[in-house]
């Protein structure tokens, strides 16, 4: 389990990470997300003890890391984004230097890993031979020799090709069945592929923490009504439909280019307590004689979520 309490770190008078609080049990999957220079890193390197706290504190299963970091340390398996290997070495004589490292028994430890992580096909291989597929899961092997109870992951998809994802998103699945695992990633659908509750943070704070199947719904309209009208302008298409009593918001947005109307004006409608609006839509259309192309229901995605958070929030710190 990880606490974070109070958390912060200071660059001189810049605020990297500003007063975050969360924990993880054991057996979690967590996705940390953030723009580029949001804190997420920054709060990793905390975490795993590389990087010490200005303020706060992180309990790594009840273990204070800024008191004992060696016992919090070996509760934690860390793979950055470019796994540091060496790469004149055999993956298997690697990844025995790596159990010795860590104390362990390279006779039991690698084949283990070797299986768990898909590696027998290039276990006779120098790693500077290897796609960045192959080195990720030798890094996941050595980030797992010491069978850490806490798995954090730096963007562990980065650079693979769509089969890869595929195989490193189902190995992280079965590690995420017995421990708790963060990942850092820019990959928003991998998040809700993978994780079973979503962090984000923004200008150094947290500003979401929600199960990801209850995200949209908590940070955002889980459902919006896409419609293509033409024969209207978008002054009065935006304006007659904010007249209807359940629509929330309407926005004017660039929509697909219909052929046939190279005028047609689209819009996204949310509605209040996402009650069905189609129905009114339509007939307010058919009362103005506007030519309806399209009219659907869209969900909205973690990536709108994720911007209208973070935007906000870097929008708010300029004010």
């Amino acid at each position: 389990m990880i606490e974070v309490s109070h958390l912060s770190r200071h660059f001189g008078t810049f605020r990297a990470v500003d007063d975050i609080s969360f924990s993880i049990p054991t057996g979690q999957i967590v996705g940390l997300l953030g723009p580029n220079g949001a804190g997420k890193s920054t709060t990793m390197r905390m975490i795993t003890g590389f990087l010490n706290s200005t303020s706060g504190k992180i309990l790594i299963d009840g273990i204070d890391i800024a008191e004992n970091p060696v016992a919090a340390k070996r509760k934690i398996g860390y793979m950055p984004e470019s796994a540091p290997m060496y790469s004149d070495m055999i993956v298997a004589d690697y990844l025995k230097y790596v159990a010795e490292i860590y104390n362990q028994d390279a006779e039991t430890k690698v084949p283990h890993l070797c299986h768990l992580c898909g590696l027998k096909e290039v276990m006779h291989k120098n790693i500077s031979e290897l796609s960045r597929g192959y080195k990720q899961r030798v890094g996941l092997a050595h980030a797992l020799m010491n069978d850490p109870e806490i798995l954090i992951l730096d963007e562990p998809t980065s650079g693979l090709d769509p089969n890869q994802i595929q195989e490193v998103r189902e190995l992280i699945r079965k590690i995420g069945e017995t421990r708790t695992v963060i990942i850092s990633t820019h990959i928003l659908g991998e998040v809700e592929m993978i994780c079973s509750r979503v962090i984000i943070i923004a200008k150094g704070k947290l500003v979401a923490d929600s199960p990801t199947a209850e995200l949209r719904e908590r940070f955002g309209h889980s459902e919006t009504v896409f419609l293509q009208a033409d024969g209207v302008s978008k002054e009065e298409l935006k304006s007659e439909l904010e007249k209807i009593g359940t629509v929330d918001s309407c926005t004017i947005t660039d929509g697909e280019k219909i052929n046939a109307a190279p005028n047609a004006i689209s819009a996204v409608v949310s509605a209040k307590n996402n009650a069905e609006i189609r129905g009114e839509i339509f007939k307010l259309c058919a009362k103005n004689n506007w030519v309806l192309y399209t009219l659907e229901v869209r969900k909205n995605s973690l990536e709108d979520v994720f911007h209208a958070l973070t935007t906000d929030k870097q929008e708010n710190k300029n004010d």
